[in-house]
C-alpha cells in the first residue's frame, strides 16, 4: 500500500512501488507516474519495464526520470520542471523513500520559480522528509 505525501497543489511523492500500488494509484485517480529511481538499486524492486508496462496498461502516462541524490544535476532539474509543466495531473512520483523526489523537487521550484529553499526544508521536514542538503545542491547547481 502507498502513502502519498502532498509536494504542490495535485504533484505528491510516495515511496517505492509495486504492481498492487499501481493499481490503487490509478484508482486513487492518478494521471502521471514519474519513477525518479534507478532500476536495480535494491533486490526486488519492480524493474521500469514492468512498472512503465502495467501503469500505460491502467491509462496512466508514465516517466522515468532516475536520480541519485548526490548527482542530481541541472538537467535533471530541467527535464523534471518541464514534466511538472506539461504531465497530466494529479501526478505522482516515486522513489526509494520520497525524499529524492522531494529534493528534486525542492530543486526544481528554487532553481526555475524562485521558491525559497529554507522554506521548502521546513516544509518536507514538517510532512517527514529530511531534505536539509537542498541549499547545498542548489549552490552547486547554479554554478
Amino acid at each position: 500500500m502507498i502513502t502519498p505525501t502532498p509536494m504542490a497543489d495535485g504533484i505528491d511523492t510516495a515511496a517505492q512501488i509495486d504492481s498492487m500500488s499501481i493499481r490503487e494509484i490509478a484508482r486513487q485517480g492518478y494521471r502521471t507516474l514519474i519513477n525518479n529511481r534507478p532500476d536495480g538499486e535494491e533486490d526486488g524492486q519492480m524493474a521500469m519495464a514492468a512498472a512503465k508496462a502495467e501503469a500505460e496498461a491502467l491509462g496512466l502516462t508514465y516517466v522515468f526520470l532516475p536520480v541519485t541524490s548526490s548527482t542530481i544535476s541541472r538537467p535533471d532539474v530541467e527535464a523534471f520542471d518541464q514534466i511538472l509543466a506539461t504531465a497530466q495531473k494529479p501526478i505522482l512520483a516515486h522513489c526509494r523513500t520520497g525524499t529524492r523526489v522531494y529534493l528534486l523537487y525542492g530543486a526544481t521550484q528554487v532553481l526555475k520559480h524562485g521558491a525559497d529553499a529554507d522554506a521548502l526544508v521546513a516544509e518536507a521536514a514538517a510532512r517527514g522528509f529530511d531534505i536539509k542538503s537542498l541549499p547545498v545542491l542548489v549552490e552547486k547547481l547554479k554554478a
